[in-house]
């Protein structure tokens, strides 16, 4: 499946190393103002080649919208946009032609359709993912007229924890670091794996702020499965936690409850979420991505045709993918906060009657 939501619907196309990559937004409501230059502000966030923390590939990541706005505003048609790829180098992939890289998707995607694209990983590739930031811009334009923030940073590297959330420090933080004083020791964990041909693994802390109560379509679309969804479907993530998470197996009841009064929630052990469905506090998750696999040791693998081989890998790749991952999860969670808002429109007669009944 390439495509995503089911009111505010974002399909994507492209390969690594193919001309362009882009994506198609269908449900996106009439009248919105389309902010080309912040579009162009979130790629710049997620793109390559920005510090010695990520991939050497160079891409200006420049988006063009193709359809659906006309004056500056969306026309409630599909919009589609496109981002060419300007700087593949294919040929450094021409030694793996026939070799499965070790945590690559190169040996699924092979035995499931007899072939794969070998450049980069093809349509496997998390360059695919920059088509999804572009997507999530215009769900955080929508999001923004209606006082919904989404925002991110790293909250862990290669072990090395935030003991501070500090969101306005992550954004001025070259490896989006939520704790100021974390910061140096996960650059230089960072830069030790990259000099010892080596990549390390990180955390993202994702926060939704200004949800109001009652999204998620209980039971088979709730809030948190489909955030968690839209998580796990990011290149190298292999966990998310909503609220406390995996700590809430360990606690009891009555600390894990999140107490009730007049002015809101005491406490916010639940993240957000109750029932599947957001109940106003904010919004929060981790997301865990593994060490990226693109490494330059020697590793031990198949061929196509089932011989074992040691191969060492070329290329351009992230250290660290948790770091220009961390832009995906935004933009993810703001297509699923577009997407429930749209959905939740006509929970209650009384919606439809606003808007219907003159």
């Amino acid at each position: 499946m390439n495509s995503f939501g089911l009111k505010f619907k974002i399909s994507t196309f492209g390969e690594s190393h193919g001309v362009a990559i882009g994506c198609l937004l269908d449900g996106v409501p009439a009248g919105l103002d389309i902010d080309e230059e912040f579009i162009q502000s979130e790629l710049d966030r997620r793109k390559p080649g920005k510090s010695e923390f990520e991939t050497a590939r160079k891409e200006d990541d420049k988006v063009e919208i193709l359809s659906g706005v006309f004056e500056g505003k969306s026309t409630g048609t599909p919009i589609a946009m496109i981002i060419y790829n300007t700087n593949q180098k294919s040929k450094d992939y021409s030694n793996i032609k026939d070799i499965f890289r070790p945590g690559h998707a190169d040996f699924t995607y092979f035995h499931k359709y007899g072939l794969r694209d070998y450049r980069g990983g093809g349509r496997s590739s998390a360059r695919e993912t920059a088509a999804r930031v572009a997507g999530g811009a215009v769900a955080k334009l929508m999001l923004k007229e209606l006082g919904i923030e989404v925002q991110s940073g790293i909250c862990e590297v290669d072990g090395i924890k935030s003991l501070e959330f500090d969101y306005e420090s992550a954004k001025r933080s070259i490896i989006y670091a939520l704790d100021s004083t974390k910061e140096e020791a996960q650059k230089e964990t960072i830069l030790r794996a990259k000099n010892e041909h080596d990549s390390v693994g990180g955390v993202s802390r994702v926060l939704i702020k200004g949800v109001p109560v009652g999204l998620g379509q209980p039971l088979y679309y709730k809030m948190d499965a489909i955030l968690a969804d839209a998580m796990m479907g990011i290149n190298a993530v292999k966990a998310v936690e909503i609220g406390d998470g995996i700590l809430s197996a360990s606690l009891k009841g009555s600390i894990n409850n999140d107490a009730i009064r007049a002015d809101g929630f005491v406490t916010n052990h639940s993240g957000g979420i109750l029932g599947g469905i957001s109940n106003g506090e904010d919004i929060v998750m981790n997301v865990y991505f593994k060490p990226t696999p693109s490494i330059f040791k020697e590793q031990q693998t198949l061929t196509s045709q089932n011989e074992e081989v040691n191969f060492s890998l070329k290329g351009r790749h992230d250290p660290c993918v948790a770091i220009r991952g961390t832009i995906v999860c935004e933009a993810m969670a703001a297509l699923v906060i577009a997407d429930m808002l749209l959905l939740n429109m006509g929970s209650e007669m009384k919606g439809l009657l606003t808007y219907y009944k003159k």
